[in-house]
């Protein structure tokens, strides 16, 4: 798998997570806090790892299904159509 710098990603086997600075088709650099609180930086094998869902796309995935909300009334009608009135 391609991951792109900036990508949050952890090993398979467990960790902390880390922080994408390069990459190529089999091996990614990593750089992460370690335990002591000192920056670390490693290139690790592709295969190892593992892409880690963030905050962010939580939200970018929050921003579709409210999209999609939006063009719905609450009964499940579609805007721009008038509701009927019931007497």
């Amino acid at each position: 798998m391609d991951y792109s710098a900036g990508s949050i990603v952890v090993l398979k086997s467990g960790g902390p997570a880390m922080t994408v600075v390069a990459s190529t088709e089999n091996d990614v650099e990593c750089v992460w806090m370690n335990e002591v609180g000192e920056l670390s930086r490693e290139t690790i094998p592709a295969i190892a790892l593992e892409a880690v869902e963030t905050e962010e796309d939580d939200a970018d995935e929050d921003d579709e299904n409210e999209e999609e909300d939006d063009e719905t009334f609450e009964d499940g009608e579609p805007q721009g159509k008038e509701k009927e009135l019931v007497d």
